[in-house]
């Protein structure tokens, strides 16, 4: 794991703050909503994979089967 997966999760949570402001100011907030979730989800799954690879590394560190 290095810093480039915390570089990307800020340069995703940058981005999806520029479109849901731009859409709420045009009047779209039921798309800005959706927009929103989307990049949360998209952030949870990096989170997700990067959780899982902590949890087989320790798995193989500690011999557990």
């Amino acid at each position: 794991m290095t810093v480039d997966i915390i570089f990307k999760i800020a340069a995703i949570g940058i981005l999806i703050t520029v479109i849901t402001q731009v859409l709420k100011k045009s009047d779209r907030d039921d798309i800005a909503t959706l927009v929103s979730i989307v990049g949360l989800i998209i952030v949870l799954t990096l989170v997700i994979n990067m959780v899982s690879e902590l949890f087989d590394t320790v798995k193989n560190i500690f011999y557990l089967y």
